[in-house]
C-alpha cells in the first residue's frame, strides 16, 4: 500500500512539474509574440524595419493588422497561460476572411502597377528592394501568399473576377467567425428591408394627411376673408349718400399688398355701426377711419387686377426681352457624358519594367559624381516617371541640377527636367520621358474631377499630374490665363478642352463667350452655339474692337454694382434673385460671366498692338469683380507680344513645349518649358503657385467636339447681344482718351510729316524730345483723322497728304 501511495505522489508531481513547464512556455512565447507585435508596429531602427519587411515578406501591406493579431494572442497567452481556442469553425473563418484580404491587396496593387504577367517575381523584386534597403517604401500587395494565391486566380478569372472573389471570401469569413448562417443573413435583410418599407409608407400616409390638411385650412381661411370682404362693402353701398364710392378712395389713396394688412378688417367694425339717428354728427369720425381703412379692403380687387394684368403684359410680350433667356431656357439640357468617347488604354508595362533598371543607374551615376542619393520612390505617369530622390545629408541641390546633360546620356533618355525640390516634399524629382506615352481621355478627367467649388461651370480640367491626380483650373480664381507653345504642341486642344467643358457644365445664361479667332479655322467651330455673346470674331480690326465693347460691357457692370451697393458679381446676382422673387418688383437682369478667349495674340498685336494692349490690360485690371475673364493664347511668347504689362495683370499661366529658354522665361519666369515633350505635355502654374506643375493635357478629338456643338445648337439657338458685335464703322480712336485735348506737339507733328512724307513713333520722339506713349498718341489720332496710314511693322507709316496740301484742307 505504501508503495502505491508513493507511485501515485510521484506521478502527481510529474504531471504538476510537466503543466508549470508547458505554462511557462506558453508565457515565454506570448511574451514573445507580444514583442514582435511592438517592433513591427514601432519603428525601432534597423531592426525593426527588417523585422517588419519579414512579416511583409508572408502577408504584405496587411502587416499591422497581422501584428496586431500577433499582439492579442500573446496577451491572451500571458495572462491565461495557455493559446487561445477560436474552434475549428471559427479559425477556419478566420483564415479565409485573411485569404480574402491578401487576395484583394495584391489584385489592387498589381492593377494600379499595370503588371499582369510574373506577379511572384515582381514581388519577389520588390521585396528584395526593401530588404537592401531596410526600408518600407513601396507597396507589395497581399505578400508572397497573396501574389502566389493571385497568380493562380488571375488567369481564370481576371482582375474583377479575382476581387470578386476576395470579396465572397472575406463575407464567408466573417459569418462563419460570427458563426451566423447565409441564410438568416438574408432573412434579416428582408425583414429590414419590409420594416423600412412600412415606415416610409406611414410616413408618406402621414405627410400626405398633412398636406391634406393644409389644403383645407387654407381653402377655409380664403373663405373666411372673402365673407368679411362681402361684410366690408355690403354697409358701403348702402350709405351711398353719406360716404365717397370705393372707387373715389381707388383713385387716390394708396393702395397695400400685403396679406398680413388682411388680417386687421375686423378694425372697420365701430366706424361702420352707425345708426340713422346721428349721421350727421359722427359723419366726419367714419370718414376719417374710411380714408385709413377702406384701402384695406379693397387689396383683394386690386390683388386680382394686378394678376391679370401681369398675365396680360406676357402675353403681348412686354416683357419678352428681360425673360426671353429663362423661356427659352426652360428645358434646356446639357450636353451628357458619352457624347465623349474613350481613349484606349496603352500596356505601359515596359517602362515599369524599366523603373529598377533607371533606378539603379541613377544612384550609381550620382555616385560615381561623388554624390550620395537614395531613389526613394517611382511614380510612372502618363508621360513620364518622375523619380524622387533623397540627397544625403551636406550635398548641395546645385549639385545635382547641374548633372542633368549626365544623367540623360547615362539614361539614354531625350531629355530630363528635374524639379528641386517637390513642392510639399523633401525630396527632388527627375523626370525621365516614357517609352510608351499614353494620352488622357477628356472624358476620364471630366469624370474624376474633383471640385471643391459651389459652382463648377467655370472649373474646367486641364489633365492629370504626374500621379494620375486630376488638375483642374478654376477660372474665377485665375483670374485671366495667359497660354503659350510652339506649333503641334497641344495648345489649340486645350483651348478646345476648355470651352467644351464650360459647354457641358453651364447654361447659356449663365455664361457667355467672346471667341476671337484670327487665324479663322480653330474656332469657328463654334460659331452658332447659344453660350456665344457676339459671332467669333475673325477680323483682327474687329477683333480690337471686340475687346473695347467688352471694356464698356465691364464699365457698365461697375455702374450697376455702385447703384446695387454691391461689390462683384456674386453679391449683384444674388440681390437680383432675391428681387426677381418678388413679383410686385421691377424684374432685374442677371449677369452671365463672361469668358473671352483670344486664339492667337501676336497677330492682334502686329496688326493694333497699343489697342490691344490698352484694352486688355484694362480687363486684366478690373474685370475680375464685373465676372469677366480672359484667356490668351499665342504660339510667339515673345516680348513684343507678352508685354511688361500684361504679364504683370495675368497671373496665371500655361506653357506648352517651347523652342528655347528665353521663350520659356518669357512665359514662366524660369526655365524648363523647353525641355516638355509636346502633343499637350505642360507646365501649369497657377496664381499664388511657387512653381510651375507638370500636366499631360487631356485630347479631345474635333469628332467630340462637333457632338457637343450640335448638341448645344439643337437645345437652343444662339442670341447674340447687338449691341457687343462689332463692325468696322466703329471708329478705331474710340477709346476712353477721345475726349482728351489735343496734344500741343499735335499742329507741328503734322506739319513735319507732311513735310518729310513719312510717320514714326521714333521720329516724334527725337524731334519733338517727348516719351513713347505721347509720340504713340500723337500718331494713332493722325491715323484716325486720315493723315498716315496703318503700321507696317518696323517700316515707317505712309503719310496720306501731300506736301503741298494747305492746312485748312
Amino acid at each position: 500500500m505504501a508503495k502505491k501511495r508513493k507511485r501515485r505522489t510521484k506521478r502527481k508531481r510529474k504531471t504538476t512539474t510537466k503543466k508549470k513547464k508547458q505554462s511557462m512556455e506558453w508565457v515565454i512565447t506570448g511574451i514573445v509574440l507580444v514583442l514582435i507585435a511592438v517592433l513591427s508596429c514601432v519603428h525601432f531602427g534597423l531592426f525593426s524595419q527588417q523585422l517588419i519587411n519579414l512579416i511583409r515578406f508572408f502577408v504584405g501591406d496587411s502587416h499591422y493588422l497581422a501584428s496586431i493579431v500577433l499582439g492579442l494572442v500573446g496577451l491572451v497567452m500571458v495572462i491565461y497561460n495557455q493559446p487561445p481556442h477560436f474552434g475549428l469553425k471559427r479559425g477556419s473563418g478566420l483564415g479565409i476572411f485573411y485569404l480574402g484580404l491578401l487576395l484583394w491587396e495584391s489584385s489592387h496593387v498589381f492593377n494600379q502597377m499595370m503588371i499582369h504577367q510574373g506577379f511572384v517575381n515582381a514581388f519577389l523584386t520588390s521585396i528584395g528592394e526593401e530588404f537592401s534597403r531596410a526600408q518600407i517604401t513601396t507597396k507589395v500587395g497581399g505578400g508572397f501568399i497573396g501574389s502566389m494565391f493571385y497568380q493562380l486566380i488571375f488567369p481564370i478569372l481576371g482582375t474583377v473576377g479575382s476581387e470578386v472573389i476576395s470579396l465572397l471570401m472575406m463575407l464567408v469569413g466573417v459569418l462563419m467567425i460570427c458563426n451566423v448562417k447565409f441564410a438568416t443573413l438574408l432573412s434579416g435583410f428582408q425583414k429590414g428591408s419590409q420594416l423600412v418599407i412600412e415606415k416610409n409608407k406611414d410616413a408618406g400616409d402621414a405627410l400626405k394627411n398633412k398636406y391634406n390638411d393644409l389644403v383645407e385650412k387654407h381653402e377655409q381661411s380664403k373663405q373666411e376673408k372673402l365673407n368679411n370682404r362681402e361684410k366690408l362693402t355690403d354697409p358701403l353701398d348702402n350709405h351711398d349718400d353719406t360716404f365717397p364710392s370705393t372707387a373715389d378712395f381707388t383713385e387716390d389713396a394708396p393702395i397695400s399688398n400685403k396679406t398680413q394688412d388682411l388680417e386687421e378688417t375686423p378694425h372697420f367694425d365701430p366706424p361702420i355701426e352707425v345708426s340713422q339717428e346721428n349721421t350727421a354728427a359722427s359723419e366726419t369720425e367714419v370718414g376719417d377711419n374710411l380714408t385709413d381703412d377702406l384701402p384695406i379692403s379693397h387689396s383683394y380687387a386690386e390683388e386680382d387686377q394686378k394678376m391679370k394684368q401681369e398675365l396680360q403684359d406676357v402675353d403681348h410680350g412686354d416683357l419678352e426681352t428681360k425673360q426671353h433667356a429663362q423661356t427659352k431656357n426652360a428645358n434646356y439640357q446639357k450636353p451628357p457624358i458619352n457624347l465623349l468617347a474613350p481613349i484606349k488604354s496603352v500596356d505601359q508595362s515596359q517602362d515599369k519594367s524599366l523603373i529598377q533598371k533607371n533606378t539603379e543607374v541613377l544612384e550609381s551615376t550620382f555616385k560615381s559624381f561623388g554624390v550620395h542619393v537614395i531613389v526613394k520612390k517611382a511614380v510612372l505617369g502618363p508621360t513620364v516617371t518622375r523619380y524622387e530622390v533623397q540627397p544625403a545629408v551636406g550635398v548641395k541641390v546645385s549639385k545635382i541640377v547641374n548633372l542633368a546633360d549626365d544623367l540623360a546620356l547615362a539614361l539614354a533618355a531625350k531629355d530630363i527636367r528635374i524639379e528641386a525640390p517637390i513642392p510639399g516634399k523633401p525630396l527632388i524629382g527627375i523626370e525621365v520621358p516614357n517609352r510608351t506615352t499614353s494620352a488622357v481621355s477628356f472624358k476620364d478627367v471630366m469624370l474624376h474631377q474633383d471640385s471643391k467649388a459651389k459652382d463648377i461651370s467655370l472649373d474646367v480640367p486641364l489633365g492629370k499630374d504626374v500621379e494620375g491626380k486630376v488638375i483642374s483650373a478654376d477660372l474665377r480664381k485665375m483670374p485671366h490665363l495667359l497660354i503659350a507653345g510652339s506649333t503641334g504642341s497641344g495648345k489649340s486642344v486645350a483651348i478646345n478642352t476648355i470651352i467644351t467643358s464650360i459647354l457641358m457644365k453651364s447654361y447659356p445664361e449663365d455664361v457667355k463667350l467672346v471667341l476671337i479667332d484670327p487665324k479663322m479655322v480653330e474656332l469657328s467651330v463654334y460659331n452658332g452655339i447659344p453660350h456665344l455673346l457676339i459671332p467669333v470674331v475673325t477680323d483682327a480690326k474687329l477683333a480690337t474692337n471686340a475687346l473695347r465693347k467688352t471694356v464698356k460691357e465691364m464699365e457698365r457692370r461697375y455702374q450697376l454694382f455702385a447703384a446695387g451697393g454691391v461689390r462683384n458679381i456674386t453679391e449683384y446676382n444674388q440681390k437680383v434673385a432675391e428681387n426677381n422673387a418678388d413679383k410686385t418688383n421691377t424684374v432685374m437682369e442677371k449677369l452671365p460671366y463672361i469668358v473671352v478667349i483670344v486664339d492667337e495674340l501676336s497677330d492682334l498685336m502686329m496688326v493694333a498692338g497699343h489697342d490691344v494692349e490698352d484694352a486688355i490690360v484694362r480687363l486684366a485690371q478690373m474685370a475680375r469683380a464685373a465676372g469677366i475673364h480672359m484667356i490668351l493664347a499665342t504660339q510667339r511668347p515673345s516680348v513684343d507680344v507678352i508685354t511688361g504689362l500684361i504679364k504683370a495683370n495675368v497671373p496665371s499661366r500655361i506653357s506648352f513645349a517651347v523652342s528655347s529658354g528665353v521663350d520659356s522665361r518669357t512665359i514662366l519666369d524660369q526655365v524648363g518649358a523647353e525641355k516638355l515633350l509636346g502633343r499637350g505635355d505642360m507646365l501649369f502654374l497657377p496664381i499664388g503657385a511657387a512653381k510651375p506643375e507638370r500636366v499631360q493635357g487631356a485630347f479631345i478629338s474635333v469628332n467630340e467636339v462637333e457632338k457637343i456643338v450640335s448638341w448645344v445648337k439643337e437645345q437652343q439657338e444662339a442670341v447674340y447681344n447687338e449691341d457687343m458685335i462689332p463692325s468696322k464703322n466703329d471708329s478705331e480712336n474710340q477709346t476712353d482718351g477721345e475726349d482728351e485735348p489735343e496734344d500741343e506737339f499735335y499742329d507741328q507733328a503734322v506739319a513735319l510729316v507732311r513735310k518729310q512724307q513719312s510717320a514714326s513713333v521714333s521720329m516724334l520722339q527725337r524731334r519733338f524730345r517727348i516719351g513713347y506713349n505721347r509720340a504713340a498718341r500723337i500718331v494713332n489720332a493722325m491715323e484716325a483723322k486720315g493723315i498716315v496710314g496703318p503700321s507696317e511693322g518696323s517700316k515707317p507709316r505712309q503719310v496720306l497728304i501731300p506736301p503741298e496740301k494747305d492746312d485748312d484742307q
